[in-house]
């Protein structure tokens, strides 16, 4: 058995988008890796059954099963741009079906296996390819969007294709963006979630619409009163998705009928987990007439029937699931891979591990929970992560998650391998969910609107004061990094204490003030995450009593925390002579460090270990 090392980002595969055959059979997957030679994240389709080895389907991502299982629709590049392909399970090579001039997106089968919907990109004017050089003419703020730059009049609408000739109509056009579309049970029409408001650059809105599939005009479902995330039909009941009132609190589940809106009583007061990049979790789904939905609770995102019945206990984290013959497929990160494929019986038995991607040699260090308590009584939980045969106190990473509204679980974490590396080497790495972060309570969640810096902080410096007087971590060796909102806490804890004596701020945020007018979500950060004294919670405020030897590590094109963030932090720190070093990485966007160029994930981590064995471990600077 071994340790893991940054090689092992090129040695990891990772399961993602599990989809279960209709007979409960067999599970279509994602499997994604880095592939060294390309610098570039490979997608396959895969398939994995009990009782069988996994095998390669097709290159690929987002498989979809037609409702007789017989047909598999997923999306392949073709021109850099995806489309979407066909693979008759009986045998043949994947057809293609789309040719959308931007790319088509994932398969939505029709209940009766004639036709498929996608949500996809158009151009202005002809919906081809705006024009890169033409100038950009804006009249909101939300033209631009992180990952995919400015948008240059290009928007996503619903379209249907008739899988026997290929033929494709477009059902919705207009200024706005249509989300994935979900089929009436009759097949006659299809709901999507958009946000059709001439101002909602400035008050967030989106409701649910149905469209007929014959065509026609949308109809909106959903009052004013919901903002809306996502919409599915499942059974005879629409569900949604959605914060009530505001863009703050927890994401709840309504079923939409005559009478209006109902809440689904969930029986928890946890956020709901769509899934997105960073944020495990997946749609609803129905079985025998019960609710199954992913929330987050205490870090981990779990699979619960409602009410309040989890699925699947101990430390997994799930990241994908699919509902079918009274099974659920699912992927789940553990304490010894980031991602395996399960399988299911939802009337008890165990879930059955189908694959075994994590390289079977692997010993990973695992983080252990552990409660610290704020001055004011607070109580949050942290993973501490070392070598538990180190007895001396040791150099102490304290890593900050982004946010604010994420969490840290006690899984293996394939993209921050610095940990790994770092414990191996007699640090201990401290990940912390303090308030604001999900899977504590609502109360948790929004304990910091209006007060980022003034009312968190405290948090992350009992944790550390208690490691310290525990013997664990050495009060002279203490470091801070973070990404997003964690390289803004970086930013905050050098600027407000000198207890770090080096920092890594990865994707930074240092002027609340500045990042309101060039982030893409800065409208939404100002009005609801900070409402109120920008100065006061931002850390360019406290630049001039920063100390700590700062490493700054930044996307070149990243639209959600823009590069000027930490660039003026650079400024700051350089005319101030303290040592800072700024790393800007062409073409990655804000989550470059989940999906960005293989080359600058493994950069990543390796310069957080260089910087902190330069400044902490008094390795020679490099």
């Amino acid at each position: 058995m071994r340790r893991l090392t940054l090689d092992d980002l090129y040695g990891f595969a990772v399961p993602s988008d599990p989809a279960l055959r209709p007979d409960g059979g067999a599970v279509a997957y994602t499997l994604t890796t880095a592939d060294r030679e390309s610098d570039a994240n490979r997608s396959e389709v895969w398939l994995a059954a009990p009782g069988a080895e996994p095998r390669r389907l097709a290159e690929g991502s987002a498989p979809r099963w037609s409702p007789d299982g017989r047909t598999l629709a997923f999306l392949r590049p073709v021109d850099g741009v995806p489309q979407l392909h066909l693979l008759p399970m009986d045998g043949g090579e994947p057809m293609r079906l789309t040719s959308a001039p931007l790319g088509a997106g994932p398969a939505v089968w029709s209940p009766d296996g004639a036709a498929i919907a996608y949500a996809g990109p158009v151009g202005p004017g002809d919906g081809g390819p705006p024009d890169p050089h033409a100038p950009v003419v804006a009249e909101r703020l939300d033209y631009k969007a992180d990952g995919a730059g400015l948008l240059r009049g290009v928007t996503a609408h619903v379209f249907v294709v008739d899988v026997a000739s290929g033929q494709t109509r477009r059902l919705t056009e207009g200024d706005f963006h249509a989300g994935e579309p979900s089929w009436r049970p009759d097949g006659t029409r299809l709901a999507f979630v958009a946000s059709m408001d001439a101002e909602r650059d400035l008050r967030p809105e989106a409701g649910v619409y149905e469209v007929p599939a014959a065509g026609g005009p949308p109809e909106r479902l959903t009052g004013p009163e919901l903002l809306c995330a996502g919409a599915w039909w499942l059974g005879d009941r629409l569900v949604v998705a959605a914060q009530k009132g505001e863009p703050v609190g927890h994401v709840r589940l309504f079923t939409l009928g005559p009478g209006g809106a109902a809440e689904v009583e969930t029986g928890l007061d946890r956020n709901v987990m769509l899934g997105h990049p960073g944020y495990p979790g997946a749609n609803p789904a129905v079985h025998q007439g019960d609710l199954l939905f992913c929330a987050r609770d205490r870090g981990l995102t779990r699979l619960y029937r409602a009410p309040a019945h989890t699925l699947v206990p101990g430390d997994v984290s799930v990241a994908g699931a699919s509902v079918a013959a009274g099974k659920a497929a699912y992927v789940a990160a553990t304490p010894r891979s980031p991602g395996e494929v399960f399988l299911l019986d939802l009337a008890g038995s165990a879930p059955e591990r189908l694959t075994r991607h994590a390289p079977a040699d692997i010993d990973p260090y695992v983080p252990v929970g552990r409660t610290f308590t704020a001055p004011d009584g607070t109580e949050v939980e942290g993973f501490v992560l070392r070598d538990e045969s180190v007895t001396e106190p040791g150099p102490l990473l304290l890593d900050v998650h982004g946010g604010p509204h994420n969490a840290w679980a006690p899984v293996l974490d394939g993209f921050h391998l610095y940990h790994q590396v770092l414990a191996a080497r007699g640090w201990t790495v401290l990940t912390l969910n303090p308030r604001a972060s999900d899977g504590y309570g609502e109360a948790f969640y929004t304990a910091t609107a209006g007060a980022w810096g003034l009312a968190d902080a405290q948090d992350f410096l009992a944790a550390v004061d208690d490691l310290v007087a525990a013997g664990i971590a050495d009060r002279e060796r203490l470091a801070v990094t973070g990404y997003s909102y964690g390289g803004y806490m970086t930013c905050w804890l050098t600027g407000t204490t000198g207890r770090f004596k080096a920092a890594i701020a990865g994707g930074a945020v240092t002027d609340l003030a500045g990042l309101a007018g060039t982030s893409d979500l800065g409208m939404l950060i100002k009005t609801y995450e900070c409402a109120g004294d920008l100065a006061a919670q931002s850390p360019i405020t406290h630049a001039g009593e920063v100390t700590a030897p700062t490493l700054l590590l930044h996307g070149e094109d990243d639209d959600r925390c823009p590069i000027g963030q930490a660039e003026q932090w650079f400024a700051a720190l350089r005319e101030r002579r303290v040592p800072v070093r700024l790393v800007r990485y062409p073409g990655a966007s804000h989550l470059f460090i989940l999906n960005g160029r293989p080359s600058h994930r493994y950069d990543y981590n390796e310069r957080i270990i260089a910087w902190l064995e330069q400044w902490i471990s008094g390795g020679s600077p490099s």
